[in-house]
């Protein structure tokens, strides 16, 4: 069996674990939440080196990309230098392949055409495939990089706007303290609304289920969400807030979704290879023959 670990700075409280089947092949997936302690998070990366198949890295991002542009967070990336055997990933192959797609195929299917549909993405530079999909899907969509992850009333409207500030602030955030961008821990937890306009004139809302979760209004009735992951208590939470439905990116696995970081240790996993030398287009052939399809979750009627 192989074994598949995502280690997360987020709360213990959403671990689990769980044996699957896939691609011919068994796997034990397994989450380890570290409460935001970034000393044990580093010691689990060295602790567990060599004795699983694949790490994932969990409420964080080891890279933020645009374009072909990648910038590596500098705190993250010395955290995870202890595993020096076993890859590791932080979902940014699914990220840029899986959601790509997802959004083709909300219009390709009829699950949820966009254009001429307002769409929010909480972060771009987070998911950048996504945003790609969504700036050429013909929705009119927001961009939430600088409302949300700089808590600046400014939104971007336009994809070239994105990479144009992705270029020139990319390098500097990703030099400074990982918690000023993202929460961590208990924080995870905590709700801050912020800008719900854009939340309440969007059709669809997608993105980091954390930043969504965070900043959205305490209701957004008839809305859609897509996101990467979603727990039983997340899908009463959007039901007690009037969302219409929600769609996830991963499959449902006994019940709940795994999140990016922990499918994308599947296929790495699987191909045994670094993820380094897997290319766009072998993501994609195994995604095909996982037959994975946004997963679609009615809410309220």
């Amino acid at each position: 069996m192989k074994r598949v670990v995502s280690i997360s700075l987020g709360t213990s409280k959403r671990d689990k674990v769980a044996e699957v089947e896939m691609l011919g092949e068994s796997f034990s997936l397994e989450r380890r939440g570290t409460d935001g302690d970034m000393i044990r998070f580093g010691e689990l990366f060295t602790e567990l080196d060599g004795k699983v198949d694949c790490l994932g890295v969990g409420g964080a991002d080891i890279y933020l990309q645009v374009e072909e542009s990648k910038y590596a967070f500098r705190e993250i990336k010395a955290l995870i230098a202890g595993a020096k055997t076993t890859p590791v990933v932080d979902g940014g192959g699914l990220k840029h392949t899986l959601e790509r797609k997802a959004i083709e195929q909300l219009t390709t299917e009829g699950i949820f055409p966009l254009r001429g549909k307002k769409a929010l993405i909480v972060s771009a530079v987070d998911r950048f495939g996504m945003a790609q999909a969504l700036d050429q899907s013909g929705a009119s969509v927001v961009y939430g990089d600088f409302l949300f992850g700089l808590g600046l009333p400014i939104p971007v409207r336009s994809y070239k706007a994105v990479k144009i500030l992705g270029r020139i602030l990319l390098p500097i955030i990703t030099n400074l303290p990982f918690k000023w961008f993202y929460p961590t821990g208990e924080k995870q937890e905590k709700r801050t609304p912020k800008f719900p306009s854009y939340f309440l004139e969007a059709d669809l809302i997608c993105g980091d289920w954390h930043y969504i979760r965070r900043f959205m209004p305490d209701q957004l009735p008839g809305k859609t969400i897509l996101t990467q992951t979603l727990r039983a208590a997340d899908l009463e939470f959007l039901k007690g807030a009037g969302v219409k439905q929600a769609i996830t990116t991963t499959p449902v696995i006994n019940g709940e979704t795994f999140a990016t970081n922990v499918m994308q240790g599947v296929i790495v996993a699987h191909l045994g290879k670094h993820p380094d030398q897997i290319s766009e287009q072998e993501y994609l052939a195994v995604l095909d023959q996982l037959n994975w399809k946004p997963n679609v979750i009615t809410l309220n009627a």
